[in-house]
């Protein structure tokens, strides 16, 4: 095991990684030294990051809220889930519905083995998770949790945020994500994050660089590419944005600059 209790032999310690990156430049501590490195150097190439990364947190945070306030959505199946961070999408929609049901879906062993903060459900509801790759939507589909936590004659949230833009095009992410819908009822609903550079060209092009250079290629989109996921869908309104434009709540959106923030968000509706 290593010092933090994890399964050494299944982590690798001395290469970055993508959501232990996240983790450390949103103030967490389950990171190695190679992820500090990384975070450090992408921050010293876009400064910003730290603020877009958040933004693009607070974003889910909205997201998953209105759709349990406003759309009463009560199923949730979250692809590349990260490592627990609170509150983390169970907290937030059992703060509006304590019944509610969410699946996790992660391939990194660390989140594997923090996974206790993602399954204290409250009792009226109910957690689980799924260790699988995005890649694989027959294994996430296929999975015993999955069938057994989430009631497919009623609607359910696909929640794919802040993954696509580590999928390249023969990854066919456009294609992974309408598998994953397929089997979803009417009623359901998606909710992305897209990796965009159409805000910073240069800065987010030295970041995607240093990702690369640590063998962590980025394809990001256009908003004209983020649009293909959503294609068969109902937008809800504001449609395709910058996160800190999708319904504001006021909480420090006003601050931030188009420039800072690298990331659409939107929410569809499957009729």
């Amino acid at each position: 095991m290593s010092d933090n209790g994890w399964p050494a032999d299944r982590i690798d310690t001395e290469s970055a990684h993508s959501a232990r990156i996240y983790d450390y430049i949103l103030g967490g501590k389950d990171y190695y030294p190679a992820d500090q490195e990384a975070g450090d150097a992408m921050t010293r190439e876009w400064p910003a990051l730290p603020v877009h990364m958040r933004a693009n947190r607070d974003w889910m945070n909205r997201a998953v809220r209105r759709l349990a306030e406003q759309e009463g959505i009560r199923q949730f199946l979250d692809i590349g889930t990260g490592i627990p961070t609170s509150p983390n999408l169970h907290e937030i929609a059992q703060s509006v519905a304590p019944e509610c049901r969410v699946v996790y879906v992660d391939n990194d062993p660390i989140v594997l083995t923090l996974s206790q903060g993602l399954l204290a459900s409250a009792p009226e509801g109910r957690t689980a998770y799924v260790e699988a790759d995005f890649r694989d939507p027959e294994a996430i589909l296929g999975a015993p949790e999955f069938r057994e936590t989430l009631d497919l004659t009623r609607p359910v949230a696909l929640t794919v945020i802040a993954i696509v833009h580590f999928m390249l095009d023969e990854d066919d992410a456009v294609g992974i994500v309408r598998r994953l819908l397929e089997p979803l009822p009417s009623g359901s609903h998606l909710a992305m994050t897209i990796g965009t550079a159409e805000f910073a060209p240069e800065e987010v092009g030295r970041v995607a660089r240093e990702y690369a250079a640590r063998n962590m290629p980025m394809r990001l989109r256009t908003i004209d590419e983020a649009h293909e996921f959503f294609e068969g869908l109902e937008l809800m309104e504001p449609g395709i944005v910058q996160v800190h434009k999708w319904h504001p709540d006021g909480s420090g959106e006003k601050d931030l600059r188009d420039e800072d923030i690298a990331m659409y968000g939107a929410v569809a509706r499957k009729p």
